[in-house]
């Protein structure tokens, strides 16, 4: 049977009514491997023998598409990278219905989004100039912290949001956890959210955190001076494969995620530069004792 032929595939997914983060990527991925092919969809229809609204309902995530229909794509795309594919393929047909769904309709989508992202990538940078990492807040500092929002939460919305943080960091506890890798500059570390007992007491489960062999906590003091991107949070998120990196960016609007091939290697280069910047691991260890001593 003709692999590009529709009934050599199994049938594509029923219409969502919901997308998130990851889906939407499949979708974008497929497009970029169309028009890197310099096809328009209608080309691409006509190659797959399908009517060429779906290429658009699998580009935009509006429906789900197989592992078959993954690989016939790449096919008539001439793409020969079968990591890439099958790290496709495996975006495709997961089916993990992660603690995040709990939090559907009562927290903004771009929070179940990051939590998905943390759940399915095998290493993590960020780089904080006002704020301890997220993954590496204790309770406390995450309650001092939403407490400060405009307009304030109350009652339940801030003990939601308090316990969906908290449950991110399960992703550090677990049996094979991703690399992390977190450069933190030193304003964020004299931030005394909750008062001193509470910043003293953050300052001390990061230097607990940092004895853990994934993580790696490296400091930039005020001493190093100026450097690219200083006034910027950053989250990069690995996956599976390089191309499907994405970086992560806080704004007081929501989040926005970057996933272009030129972004990826702009902020991976950023995110080295700053590294550089940073002390050695030793050295911020005793760097952050001794700003906790002070308090």
């Amino acid at each position: 049977m003709d692999p590009t032929h529709p009934q050599g595939h199994t049938c594509d997914m029923p219409p969502r009514t919901v997308t998130t983060a990851r889906q939407r990527r499949l979708g974008a991925e497929l497009r970029r491997l169309r028009e890197g092919a310099g096809h328009n969809s209608r080309e691409a229809a006509v190659l797959l023998g399908i009517d060429h609204t779906k290429i658009s309902h699998m580009e935009t995530a509006r429906f789900g598409v197989s592992g078959e229909r993954i690989r016939a794509l790449a096919c008539v795309y001439g793409c020969d990278d079968q990591e890439y594919i099958e790290s496709l393929i495996k975006i495709a047909e997961d089916r993990t219905k992660g603690w995040w769904i709990e939090y559907r309709e009562t927290l903004p989508a771009d929070f179940l989004d990051i939590a998905e992202l943390e759940h399915h990538c095998r290493g993590l940078r960020t780089y904080q100039i006002s704020h301890i990492p997220g993954l590496l807040q204790t309770e406390e500092h995450i309650n001092a912290i939403f407490s400060e929002t405009d307009p304030p939460l109350l009652g339940v919305d801030l003990e939601r949001r308090i316990n969906h943080r908290v449950r991110r960091q399960e992703i550090l506890e677990r049996e094979w956890p991703p690399n992390y890798e977190a450069v933190i500059h030193e304003s964020a570390l004299r931030m005394q959210f909750g008062g001193k007992k509470v910043a003293r007491a953050q300052l001390e489960h990061l230097l607990g955190v940092s004895e853990r062999e994934h993580i790696t906590i490296q400091v930039i003091p005020f001493s190093a001076g100026g450097f690219a991107g200083s006034g910027q949070s950053i989250f990069y998120a690995q996956g599976d494969v390089a191309e499907l990196d994405t970086i992560q960016l806080d704004a007081t609007h929501g989040v926005a995620f970057l996933d272009s091939p030129t972004q990826l290697r702009n902020y991976r280069n950023l995110l080295d530069r700053m590294k550089s910047k940073a002390l050695p691991a030793a050295d911020s260890k005793d760097f952050i004792h001794n700003i906790a001593q002070q308090l």
